[in-house]
């Protein structure tokens, strides 16, 4: 497929990318029109996709969204939770228009809808998953591009790109290696230099995992001085408040004992109340 040019050709990174996303494991199940991109079956029943197969049809699909001259008529949708991120990523880079999350029924169809759509080329992660808008594109003729398992139908799919499509990391590199393809058949990178943009981008995660990351991670030095300090202060603000409360308890001379659960009542200056008449008199 890359007709004897060495720029086009298989890469041993990109090969040492899909083990290690497990992009080549398939599944138990075969379909028949899968069977040309499977290169043998392990003892356990799982089939192994070809990855020189694999990156061919990666190429054909660059070369059939580059032919579309505006980026915004390709269309990229997915119901797999695992890829949303990174359709969004693939749309952002490209500038396809993105459709995550559940696909509302008639989008392509039906002209009265909000949503409807008109896009000249649609790209799925799953066609089991995705079948609605498969079928609705068959209505009107859009060519679809698909990722595909080995236990994948086929129906209606013009270009079927064989990967594991059920990991989260094997999607996110098929995505981002379509991504970079098409950008350097466009002419926005270049082939010699590494893209700059990270495929860990295009990976899942989960929301729990990132607000996680997101909050500030304190150093145990900081923690462990700031005990410090707090065990300080209150040691020295101890010998104060004992002192103050051994104050509290002496006795003050002069000062009148209450008995224990009388008021006390405060003490009056007294006037002379000696009798000055003598009131035996008449």
């Amino acid at each position: 497929m890359s007709g004897g040019n060495a720029a086009l050709a298989l890469k041993q990174e990109d090969v040492t990318k899909f083990l290690a996303c497990s992009t080549h494991i398939g599944s138990n199940n075969l379909d028949f029109q899968m069977e040309n991109y499977v290169y043998k079956r392990r003892s356990d029943g799982i089939y192994i996709l070809n990855l020189r197969k694999t990156y061919e049809k990666l190429l054909v699909a660059a070369r059939a969204i580059v032919a579309v001259e505006n980026p915004g008529d390709i269309c990229v949708i997915s119901g797999r939770q695992y890829a949303q991120r990174a359709i969004l990523k693939f749309a952002s880079h490209t500038g396809a228009s993105a459709v995550a999350g559940r696909f509302t029924p008639g989008t392509f169809t039906n002209q009265i809808q909000a949503a409807f759509r008109e896009p000249r080329l649609l790209v799925v992660t799953d066609p089991r998953i995705d079948h609605q808008p498969i079928t609705e594109a068959s209505y009107v003729n859009i060519p679809v591009i698909a990722f595909c398992n080995t236990d994948s139908p086929l129906r209606y799919v013009d270009i079927g790109i064989p990967c594991n499509n059920k990991s989260p990391h094997s999607i996110g590199l098929m995505w981002w290696m379509l991504a970079r393809e098409v950008l350097r058949l466009r002419g926005t990178i270049s082939r010699d230099l590494p893209w700059d943009v990270m495929v860990d981008l295009y990976f899942y995660r989960d929301a729990e995992e990132a607000d996680k990351e997101a909050e500030p991670v304190v150093p145990e030095r900081i923690i462990a001085k700031a005990e410090l300090e707090f065990q300080e202060q209150w040691t020295s603000e101890v010998p104060a408040l004992s002192a103050a409360h051994d104050a509290a308890d002496s006795p003050v001379v002069g000062a009148s004992v209450v008995a224990p659960g009388a008021t006390a009542v405060a003490a009056v200056p007294s006037a002379e109340w000696s009798a000055t008449k003598d009131w035996s008199e008449p």
